[in-house]
């Protein structure tokens, strides 16, 4: 006796195999001898020979998806222990999408005799959902371009053959995606200083809830919010780098949703970071309420506020005084470092007395009430002269937000806004794409486990020459084929229906 699975089970996968490789064999060979006999005549057409090899080796690819896919429906139209309780109802042709362009294969629906519900049973081990038209690598595929460059082209991508998706479809899931959170560091790392930076971008709305709902005086623009954390800086490769960084964001509009993205972050630094060791955070930023926040809801927090911001705060209140403009920004720069409010103040109202023209004058008392308002966020790095504290937030969402979103005469909604500025952020994490859509799908654990069968060598020499009988002359033409993985197969497939 021969310890193995029974030979009608693992021989009809060998054989199913067999028939996609032994047609490629017998019909791919050829036309492969034909593309490279055509290139031997012109050999500057490299492109040609490339995408005649794709064509062949794609088309091999999608019957062999096919035959397993159709082996496995097979099985469970065939064994009725395997889908106990459930009767067949009929066999129906479908196609899938795949990121190897659409496989088309037939699978079979079941009646459940007691509850009366309808299903394919291949869907119910696949994980797939109720018509589903495409498979996760393709919806990968359609993220990992949409987040690039556009709905249309995430569409163009889903495959690598000349099918694409449509850009409706490709928003539709876009706009339904649910994102993990900000994966936290394997292990608690101790620093004395952490760094965090955060700005917004604006983003141009189609309209507000529904089309057609944006009047005048027009407030079109939604702003979406990035955060990000980091360790330090390094400038080993000739230019500054962040160490460690980690981003945050998405359209967090009133208190309690900015709330919620500062305790995300929290969660974050707590989770990576020891904060018995941690001894100041700083927040860098242009001063914007939402940001200034943050010191309040993180612990050991100072707010800073970003130089460039300051800078040209000053250089606008100074800029008409031609020939004086640089005594006056040396005053306050004067100011500033010596930590005299009040002298900064003064100089404000000097450069107030000899401007005359109304719009110049705003912009100076815009200037005063911006750097006397933010007077504690400047003194923190004027006091603490901690040369990590540089603010890079406007280059950040310049990079992460505005290519795709705002620095193109492009609208968006609200909800697409939100969705692709936390795509955006998921990608600048280095989040799988992959994964991302089996996160939507919130799969459960499969069980383990796999039963042996025993059954004699006679038996397996009456399989084999059943098969012969039924392969004709293509059983004589060499094929690779290792039993044992097929045995696995059936018993992992066992596993998978034991609870439909």
């Amino acid at each position: 006796m021969i310890k193995a699975t029974k030979p009608n089970l693992a021989q009809r996968k060998v054989l199913s195999m067999i028939k996609s490789i032994q047609q490629f064999q017998s019909e791919g060979v050829k036309n492969l001898e034909n593309i490279f006999v055509d290139y031997s005549l012109d050999m500057t057409k490299i492109a040609e020979m490339v995408q005649g090899v794709q064509k062949s080796v794609v088309e091999l690819g999608l019957a062999m998806i096919a035959e397993e896919w159709e082996y496995y429906d097979d099985y469970l139209r065939k064994h009725k222990e395997a889908r106990k309780g459930w009767q067949i109802v009929k066999r129906d042709e479908t196609t899938l999408l795949t990121s190897l362009g659409s496989v088309t294969y037939h699978k079979t629906l079941f009646k459940n005799t007691k509850t009366k519900e309808y299903a394919y049973l291949l869907d119910k081990v696949m994980k797939l959902e109720k018509h589903a038209r495409m498979t996760e690598d393709a919806e990968a595929k359609i993220l990992e371009e949409a987040v690039e460059s556009s709905y249309r082209k995430g569409g163009e991508n889903a495959s690598i053959t000349d099918e694409p998706v449509s850009k409706e479809t490709v928003m539709n899931k876009i706009h339904k995606l649910e994102f993990p959170k900000t994966r936290p560091l394997e292990k608690k790392k101790q620093l004395k200083y952490l760094y965090i930076d955060a700005d917004e971008d604006h983003v141009s709305l189609q309209y507000l809830e529904q089309k057609g709902d944006i009047r005048r005086p027009r407030r079109n623009t939604v702003m979406p919010k990035l955060i990000y954390v980091y360790e330090g800086i390094t400038n080993e490769n000739g230019r500054n780098e962040l160490i460690g960084k980690a981003y945050f964001g998405g359209v967090y509009e009133g208190g309690k949703a900015v709330a919620d993205l500062w305790n995300e972050v929290y969660e974050y630094i707590e989770a990576s970071y020891d904060t018995d060791v941690l001894e100041k955070i700083y927040i860098n930023g242009d001063g914007a309420a939402w940001i200034k926040s943050g010191q309040k809801l993180i612990h050991k927090a100072k707010f800073v506020l970003d130089r460039f911001h300051m800078h040209k705060y000053i250089i606008g209140a100074t800029s008409h005084l031609l020939d004086s403009a640089e005594d006056a920004r040396s005053e306050i720069y004067r100011a500033v470092y010596g930590k005299r409010k009040w002298e900064a103040e003064a100089v404000f109202e000097k450069i107030l007395a000899v401007t005359d023209v109304e719009s110049k004058r705003r912009t100076v008392l815009a200037a005063k009430e911006y750097i006397l308002g933010n007077w504690a966020g400047i003194m923190q790095w004027v006091r603490d002269k901690n040369k990590e504290v540089e603010c890079s937030a406007e280059g950040h969402v310049s990079h992460i937000y505005a290519d795709r979103m705002s620095s193109r005469p492009l609208g968006w909604s609200r909800q697409g806004a939100d969705k692709m500025s936390r795509l955006r952020i998921y990608r600048q994490n280095a989040g799988d794409m992959l994964e991302l859509v089996r996160y939507q799908k919130n799969r459960t654990a499969m069980a383990a486990g796999c039963e042996e069968i025993i059954y004699s060598s006679t038996e397996m020499l009456i399989q084999e020459n059943a098969n012969r009988r039924k392969l004709g002359v293509l059983a004589d033409t060499p094929i690779y084929s290792i039993p044992y993985p097929q045995i696995r197969k059936i018993a992992n497939l066992k596993n998978h229906i034991w609870g439909l």
